[in-house]
């Protein structure tokens, strides 16, 4: 018994060892060697740097255009971790309950994440440039004539349009494969006992796909906080440092202006550890009402 235990935990090790390698060579080393760097002065160019210790972290401190990246990306994260999780499950309980040709819906809503965000958002970039402006000329509709990238106002609109067309389809899937398990005799159950479709979402359906619900809030959290694609698209950061990412702010400080890479490494380990520790909260508080359930 012993043995075969033994056995069967090298095969799962061998079948596991190449996606370990990968994740070593390409995820943890590399963020070690990103703190290291975070210590120095090194600007990613020459040989030769120096090791400056806690002041690069000291400096950050009075780096304003950083923290109002901050400032900019956690409205971005709960914005769209609202807008996107609400549509993509109200497209999943529709198209599940409501829509007969479910796979012609399916391969719609997905095909946005088929193509790169870079694309999608130099096409977005045309249809509020030029598609939009034409409808509002034509359709006389004046709230459509705004500068949708150029003025700030709505430029943050327009950022959580194109990313919630980038995301709410795979979210979508995710709760479409977990509203498949909840059991049909459950829900006529409760129909039965006089439920009407809301109390039975709300009573039945919605704690039985509580795990989907919370893994998409997990994905969802995470590539917000590196959001960097649809902005570079849309605006560039601006108009001025308006629409600033904390990962376009990063992007900027390694690779543009000083070139110093070193700041740059001492801000992503920040992020990092913002990212880190709303990512455990937010589990161990789905994990919580999970269990309640």
């Amino acid at each position: 018994m012993m043995f075969s235990k033994q056995k069967e935990n090298r095969i799962l090790l061998v079948y596991v060892l190449p996606a370990l390698i990968a994740y070593l060579l390409f995820k943890l080393y590399p963020a070690i060697l990103g703190f290291y760097y975070s210590l120095t002065d090194w600007n990613g160019i020459d040989q030769s740097y120096e090791m400056i210790g806690l002041a690069n972290f000291k400096e950050i401190f009075a780096d304003v255009y950083f923290w109002k990246s901050i400032q900019f990306t956690l409205k971005y994260v709960v914005v769209i971790l609202v807008v996107s999780n609400v549509l993509a499950l109200l497209l999943a309980v529709l198209i599940e309950s409501r829509m007969k040709a479910r796979g012609l819906f399916r391969t719609l809503f997905y095909m946005p994440n088929m193509i790169s965000m870079i694309i999608g958002g130099y096409m977005w970039v045309f249809i509020f440039t030029r598609v939009i402006y034409y409808l509002a000329d034509k359709s006389g509709l004046a709230f459509l004539d705004q500068s949708w990238i150029g003025d700030p106002r709505y430029s943050f609109i327009a950022i959580i349009i194109v990313s919630s067309w980038g995301t709410v389809g795979y979210l979508m899937l995710i709760y479409m494969a977990a509203l498949q398990g909840v059991p049909l005799q459950l829900k006529e159950a409760a129909v039965l006992d006089g439920a009407n479709s809301w109390n039975v979402f709300r009573n039945v359906t919605f704690p039985m796909i509580q795990h989907a619900f919370t893994i998409c809030i997990f994905w969802s959290l995470s590539s917000a906080f590196q959001v960097f694609d649809v902005i570079y698209a849309l605006t560039g950061g601006g108009p001025g440092r308006a629409t600033q990412s904390v990962a376009m702010n990063i992007y900027e400080e390694a690779f543009k202006g000083n070139i110093r890479y070193g700041y740059a490494t001492a801000k992503s380990t920040i992020l990092f550890v913002i990212v880190f520790l709303l990512t455990l909260a937010q589990l161990k508080i789905m994990k919580r009402k999970e269990q309640e359930l």
